[in-house]
């Protein structure tokens, strides 16, 4: 082989493999409404690998979205929604653990996104997900004026949490101890100095706290629709590709008090591509 044709066909090698690297997993939801295919995102990847661990040892198979809103959401995930009939409480079943949270701006609640449901902030400050319990979103057309509050109030959230972070890490505790000594007594003065001296050693290692939304995320809204009062709180790690036209066909099933569908919708969940 010439040397020129050598170096063509190294090229074409280290694209291919670029792009084995690149592909994201693919998944099939098959349902008594109709098949979606999901796609999981391998910017969050203990998400990605959970998801795709739990698939393969067959735990979504027969599994129910046992919960069920219109214009907002469909949720399923849990194990003991398995053969569950008549009015059997569902929603705090997993598969005993939870994962870090993986929530990053890239990636919003737009129709079809796939996230990680989870215990409230009271109980689960770190926003960790359930194990095994997920939903897809619907939502609804969110105008201009929506998605500017929403911004501000996700550059608000993304400067309490990393002010979170930063007073939980074990190196910082000299500044928690002062910070909650000051609190304690309500010395306004004494909390404001420890703030200004520790937000430039934030900003140092985080973003700012700005958030906006990139063109192509705004035209999302503005079309297709989604929940944007959930971007920043909970780990989006996948979306459907194919078979929206599916989640709006199960979030319109009559449902009774509390969200659970009058007639099981059940699920299976199988890998496509890996």
């Amino acid at each position: 082989m010439k040397q020129g044709s050598l170096l063509i066909a190294l090229i074409l090698t280290f694209q291919l493999m670029a792009q084995s690297q690149d592909a994201r997993p693919k998944l099939k939801v098959a349902t008594n409404y109709g098949d979606m295919v999901v796609e999981l995102y391998n910017e969050t990847p203990q998400h990605r690998d959970n998801f795709l661990k739990l698939v393969e040892e067959g735990f979504y198979d027969s599994l129910q979205f046992h919960r069920i809103i219109k214009n907002f959401m469909i949720q399923g995930g849990d194990p003991g929604s398995r053969g569950a009939k008549g009015d059997k409480q569902l929603g705090s079943g997993g598969p005993g653990y939870t994962i870090e949270a993986e929530i990053t701006p890239q990636f919003i609640h737009k129709k079809g996104a796939l996230s990680a449901a989870r215990q409230g902030d009271q109980v689960n400050p770190d926003r960790r997900s359930s194990g095994s319990q997920f939903y897809i979103v619907q939502g609804q057309v969110t105008n201009i004026d929506q998605l500017a509050q929403f911004e501000q109030r996700c550059g608000f959230d993304m400067k309490q949490q990393q002010l979170r972070k930063f007073f939980m890490a074990p190196e910082n505790k000299e500044y928690l101890d002062r910070y909650q000594a000051a609190a304690k007594v309500q010395d306004q003065a004494a909390v404001q100095e420890i703030m200004t001296e520790v937000q430039p050693i934030i900003d140092a290692t985080n973003s700012t706290g700005v958030f906006a939304y990139t063109p192509e995320q705004r035209k999302a809204y503005a079309t297709i629709g989604g929940t944007p009062h959930l971007d920043q709180q909970y780990t989006v790690f996948g979306e459907v590709i194919e078979g929206l036209n599916i989640i709006d066909s199960i979030a319109a099933v009559p449902t009774k008090p509390g969200d659970t569908p009058v007639e099981p919708v059940i699920m299976k969940i199988s890998i496509l591509e890996k």
